[in-house]
């Protein structure tokens, strides 16, 4: 299950570096689209094979993007790393990206359009698809407990911390004295059950993988951020959004027709997770689902932005509104 350990690991330095590896600068391409011989538009979007994707692959096993006369090609990739500079070469038209990535790839100079919205919190304290775990016995049983505990996220200063830490505010303790370590989903519930760390941030599978070896949630760090917080979105470069603004219009109609059916039909996200994961049929059944909204929600990329500043994962707030659509 390694795959799973590719979600959101991007960082704004690794966002960059990669971008610089890949020869290419803030909206460097992405403006030329091919047709096929149907006279479908080739599109291709760079994803994450995790639980959250699970919208477009319905969506495009439903026809809603041939209906929109789109040809669409899902690329698998380690994370925003390599989604956003991907992006921002032309390499894909799309890509998906949680926010606060975003985010910090618009502070250091990305041009990074939102299309539409990725997934959110389902708003569920304690049945979210994200959540903080401890070993089972352990005396942290609040998250003010936190402070002074070594917490395992799987990238540093990103949505991960940064979500933890308002909680942890929130509840009285000190976010400022919790010692954040750096390790991959698929290591964590066996890093908690050996005591290796204090706590992990895990999400979906991982929550019910670790609480099925005994570990026992004391947060749900979406959830307790905003019972709306939207995670991640998926977005396009500034490039393609200028050269091709009818093709955007077209995959944001598609992308939200898939959000849609994602929402109304649950048992069909169990089902098409196990087709590009290594997710088996009985733990497709129990994860927690995230949320799929339609909407894109602007105060959640301002509450993150204002967490990843506070937190000093970015020196001030990107230029949110010139992000959106």
């Amino acid at each position: 299950m390694t795959r799973w350990g590719w979600t959101l690991r991007a960082s704004a330095a690794a966002v960059i570096a990669a971008a610089a590896l890949a020869g290419c600068g803030a909206g460097g391409g992405g403006g030329e689209v091919q047709q096929n011989e149907a006279g479908l538009d080739e599109v291709s979007v760079g994803v994450i094979p995790i639980l959250d994707v699970a919208p477009i692959y319905l969506g495009q096993e439903q026809g809603f993007f041939e209906d929109q006369e789109i040809e669409l090609e899902l690329e698998t990739g380690q994370g925003g790393a390599a989604i956003v500079p991907g992006v921002e070469s032309g390499q894909f038209q799309f890509g998906f990206s949680n926010n606060t990535s975003l985010l910090l790839a618009k502070e250091q100079g990305l041009d990074v359009q939102i299309v539409a919205a990725g997934n959110s919190s389902n708003g569920e304290v304690g049945s979210d698809f994200g959540a903080v775990v401890v070993p089972k016995g352990s005396d942290i049983k609040e998250p003010a407990d936190l402070a002074g505990a070594r917490v395992a996220v799987n990238t540093l200063n990103n949505i991960g911390s940064t979500t933890i830490n308002k909680v942890v505010r929130d509840d009285g303790g000190d976010p400022t004295a919790i010692d954040y370590v750096e390790l991959g989903f698929p290591d964590m519930p066996a890093a908690v059950a050996q005591g290796q760390v204090d706590a992990a941030w895990v999400v979906e599978p991982f929550v019910s993988i670790a609480t099925g070896q005994g570990a026992t949630p004391i947060m749900s760090n979406f959830a307790e951020t905003d019972p709306e917080l939207m995670v991640a979105s998926y977005f396009t470069s500034g490039a393609t959004a200028e050269a091709n603004p009818e093709l955007v219009e077209r995959f944001t109609t598609a992308m939200n027709e898939s959000l849609e059916y994602a929402e109304e039909n649950p048992n069909e996200v169990r089902r098409i997770v196990q087709s590009y994961t290594e997710l088996d049929a009985a733990t497709a059944e129990q994860v927690a689902l995230p949320a799929w909204p339609t909407e894109i929600n602007t105060d959640s990329l301002d509450l993150l932005a204002d967490l990843a500043v506070e937190d000093g994962a970015m020196e001030e707030k990107p230029d949110i509104e010139a992000m959106l659509p």
